[in-house]
């Protein structure tokens, strides 16, 4: 991917230096953590020890930290230039720019507390994308999923669920789960997801025609990405059978799918994952 020497967003917001302590998240903050990684099969007791052990104190940088935040804002400044034209020309929707916060280990948002270990989310109660960077090293060395274009697509994804949030898709979204069955609601979920991985493919197309971003084996990153955040994929791993109706994100199948959609079309109008659901 061609990034190195581009400009950067002014909507990043690195908090990664400020030091993490398990007293942000609570008791019940910690067990979530517990559950998450239980359910997908990781061991997260290094992540409570280091938030137990933090105290909340300033920790330096490194290197690659510093060249995952320049990444990271390269990334974010594309999404907006593309999602700016695009989001009024095809929706009729003037594009008000997200904020990413980068931080480490355990952060709170207008959404609660998170933990890295529930990996990176959009909250559309403050409309900020929140990101742990060691993300993207653990999709390289225990989810088969390098490359820095991999990393993009994430970004990408997330950046969708904003789009999605100032479509107003979001917030109908998360109106009706809370009235459906558990089945249903998991159904709405995965379309959601899908959605976003579409948009993501919008992205990658526009990225490629206004900035020649692509090089060679980029797509093939992001399709491996989408593959090893496919439910199916993380149930298998975890030593569990996939069961579909527990699916919230959608199948390996299904998320390579809708970014390539995305791609393909490079129109917000092919992105309808929600046709036969109740929205």
């Amino acid at each position: 991917m061609q990034w190195r020497g581009r400009r950067g967003s002014r909507n990043v917001e690195d908090r990664r230096g400020m030091g993490a302590a398990a007293g942000g998240l609570g008791i019940a903050g910690t067990l979530i953590v517990l559950a998450v990684g239980y359910f997908f099969g990781v061991d997260v007791s290094p992540i409570v020890r280091e938030l137990d052990q933090g105290g909340g104190q300033p920790t330096e940088l490194s290197q690659r930290d510093e060249e995952w935040g320049q990444f990271v804002s390269v990334v974010l400044a594309d999404t907006e230039e593309v999602w700016q034209p695009v989001l009024t020309e095809q929706a009729g929707i003037a594009y008000q720019e997200p904020r990413l916060v980068l931080f480490r280990g355990a952060v709170q948002s207008a959404c609660g507390g998170a933990s890295a270990a529930m990996g990176p989310f959009y909250c559309p109660g403050d409309q900020r994308v929140y990101l742990d960077t060691d993300f993207f090293d653990m999709m390289s060395e225990r989810m088969g999923a390098s490359g820095d274009f991999a990393a993009a697509y994430v970004i990408a994804h997330e950046v969708g669920h904003h789009v999605q949030n100032l479509t107003g898709t979001l917030g109908e979204v998360n109106g009706l789960r809370a009235r459906l069955s558990e089945a249903d609601a998991n159904r709405i979920s995965v379309a959601t997801e899908l959605q976003a991985d579409c948009y993501a493919g919008i992205w990658a197309r526009q990225a490629q025609e206004r900035f020649g971003t692509l090089e060679a084996g980029d797509l093939e990153e992001a399709m491996r990405a989408a593959e090893a955040v496919g439910d199916d994929v993380i149930q298998a791993g975890a030593g569990r059978t996939p069961v579909p109706d527990s699916f919230t994100h959608g199948s390996a199948a299904q998320r390579q799918e809708w970014l390539m959609r995305g791609f393909d079309s490079g129109d917000m109008g092919q992105c309808d994952t929600f046709s036969g659901t109740a929205l």
